[in-house]
């Protein structure tokens, strides 16, 4: 479908999380988000950017997100505006690969740009992406705690709640005893994995070894992002499957990854991989080669979350994703809440992203606007 968009908004949001999120980078007690609204003649579309506010996870972060949008890839949207009317948002990766990088940033365009157009065809995100399932199933990731016990209580709640699957933060020093305390206190039927977040080395192969006895899903990015051939070696030492988070920054680093034997399994998370459509290739990739993939979480808020739900209602999403509902991280949401029933999240079959921001909530929330006119 054809698009012409009149202008940009960048809008940055202060969101309190309902408790700390700790990993092995770091600890969250709130989201400062960017989204961008882009408006056309035909209405307007939602993106949403899943950089952090420090260069953690990975090397964006949001001040540099709203920079590099404000200096390079709205004034080449904007240059090719031809490009646009011919091919809609298909069209705005090819546009931006000119720039290296900035792939959170190229995403939270491409999906503001891809919400307008759909918004105005009348047709859903989960249509567009090739969704074959009207639901998901809910995982939910677990952060690091002060004491095991107090880790026990929260799976447990989760567990109440609805979750059907538990990922649990390591680190060293955080790993194989609240692995064993998680199995033995809520048993071998529990779906559980475990994400390093780049914690570990190669010389920790035997003690990751250790977690072979617990049955789990996988073990999600062990080492450093960059050592893809240091996931091969370790794939090898291990009997727990290795899942590769990231490493894999695109359908071409998927191939490397899988190509090397780096990995079984590939954690999805379109920001990272720049976008939805690329996310789409990845799992089009894994299938044709037999991998399972599923859909990783940012702590988006409803808008990110609904276009995660759709994007792991394809079928080669085959493990649960971190498509946990909304009041796992907000206590209020922009959007009207995301729920989960039985363990399931609805994907939404509205126009575009199928939910849109409370506007009073959304003005609540906000710390600055900046409109840039294409």
């Amino acid at each position: 479908m054809n698009v012409k968009i009149d202008g940009v908004e960048l809008r940055r949001i202060a969101m309190p999380l309902v408790s700390p999120f700790r990993t092995s980078f770091g600890t969250q007690t709130a989201r400062d988000i960017l989204l961008l609204r882009a408006v056309t003649a035909d209405g307007e579309g939602w993106g949403e950017c899943v950089a952090m506010s420090d260069p953690l996870y990975s090397s964006e972060y949001v001040d540099a997100t709203a920079d590099v949008l404000r200096r390079f890839l709205l004034p080449a949207l904007s240059e090719s505006s031809d490009e646009l009317l011919r091919h809609g948002a298909h069209a705005v990766n090819a546009v931006l690969h000119k720039f290296k990088g900035h792939r959170m940033a190229k995403a939270a365009l491409e999906m503001a740009v891809l919400d307008a157009e759909l918004r105005a065809a009348g047709r859903s995100w989960a249509r567009e992406l090739g969704a074959v399932h009207a639901r998901v199933p809910s995982g939910v990731s677990v952060g690091i705690y002060d004491s095991i016990p107090h880790l026990l209580d929260v799976v447990g709640g989760y567990l109440e709640a609805g979750y059907v699957r538990i990922k649990l933060k390591i680190e060293p020093g955080w790993d194989v005893e609240p692995v064993r305390a998680v199995r033995e206190r809520f048993g071998d039927d529990l779906l559980l994995q475990v994400d390093a977040n780049t914690a570990y080395t190669l010389r920790d192969a035997r003690h990751l070894s250790r977690l072979d006895a617990f049955d789990l899903l996988l073990i999600e990015q062990p080492l450093e992002e960059e050592d893809v051939l240091g996931h091969a070696e370790l794939a090898r030492q291990i009997k727990t499957p290795v899942c590769l988070d990231e490493s894999i920054v695109s359908a071409q680093t998927a191939a490397a990854a899988i190509s090397l034997g780096a990995c079984s399994i590939i954690n999805i998370k379109p920001g990272r991989v720049g976008g939805y459509l690329e996310a789409v290739r990845i799992h089009d990739l894994a299938a044709a080669h037999g991998l399972a993939v599923w859909c990783g979480g940012m702590v988006e808020t409803g808008l990110g979350r609904a276009a995660n739900a759709a994007l792991g209602a394809l079928p080669g999403f085959t493990l649960p994703g971190d498509i946990s509902a909304s009041d796992r991280f907000y206590k209020t949401d922009i959007t009207a809440p995301l729920t989960i029933t039985d363990g399931y999240m609805e994907v939404p079959t509205g126009p575009g992203l199928g939910v849109t921001p409370i506007p009073e909530i959304l003005d609540s929330v906000t710390t600055s606007t900046e409109w840039i006119s294409l």
